[in-house]
């Protein structure tokens, strides 16, 4: 049996802050949509210095969802920990990482436009050849994210295995961050999972959301997980 969380609205603090998260990494990707060119390192190259605001915020918008989601796995910790200590901290580590990884692929997203930016280097490299290094390094970067998002997909499967142990939280959504954390294991195979990757994206999403959602609008089911504290420590 577990007890409730310590804080009696850190459910709304968890939600808030999921909502933050959430804002940040769908202006990202908004900011970022259409920059890459695939196969046209010469049309990308134009994208990234023709709208270097957008390029720039997409970049720090990225950023800014990381520091949240960062934030984020701390509080689910604490929120856990009642449920199960170590699996809590196993999360807490795969999660941890997979922002890290996160992280440091930006700096494969900023290097395209360093490179383009300052000329570099016009009496060893061509243009086409620096144009076509930014667009590995762009794809770097997307290969970078797609390993984050291995260690989120192990992540996803332990806190829906808390979330069904748990007495404060409904198991369908237990249920839909287990289902979430399974589609993104297929990034663990990158052809394969270029075919299900708008349907992993669309269960992750639906999956976090209706999470976000229910911490944000509804809250924890403390009565309930009250009475399990309280059961638990009469035996």
């Amino acid at each position: 049996m577990t007890k409730p969380p310590v804080a009696p609205r850190r459910d709304r603090t968890i939600g808030f802050v999921y909502l933050l998260y959430f804002l940040a990494a769908v202006l990202s990707l908004y900011l970022s949509k259409g920059i890459v060119v695939a196969g046209n390192p010469a049309a990308t190259a134009q994208n990234i210095l023709s709208h270097e605001p957008l390029f720039r915020a997409g970049l720090a918008a990225n950023l800014i969802s990381i520091v949240c989601y960062i934030a984020l796995t701390g509080l689910f910790y604490l929120l856990f920990e009642p449920v199960s200590k170590i699996i809590s901290l196993v999360a807490a580590f795969l999660s941890l990482t997979g922002c890290v990884v996160l992280a440091l692929s930006s700096v494969f997203q900023l290097a395209p436009f360093v490179i383009l930016g300052s000329g570099a280097s016009p009496g060893v490299f061509s243009s086409e050849q620096v144009q076509t290094l930014a667009l590995l390094l762009l794809k770097l970067q997307a290969q970078a994210f797609n390993v984050g998002l291995v260690f989120f997909a192990f992540y996803c499967l332990l806190i829906g295995y808390l979330i069904l142990r748990s007495t404060f939280l409904p198991r369908f959504l237990g249920v839909l961050m287990l289902a979430a954390g399974l589609g993104w294991l297929a990034y663990l195979a990158p052809p394969f999972a270029a075919q299900l990757s708008p349907y992993t994206q669309i269960l992750g999403f639906v999956a976090e959301a209706s999470l976000m959602l229910w911490l944000l609008v509804i809250g924890i089911d403390a009565p309930q997980g009250k009475a399990a504290s309280t059961a638990s420590a009469a035996v």
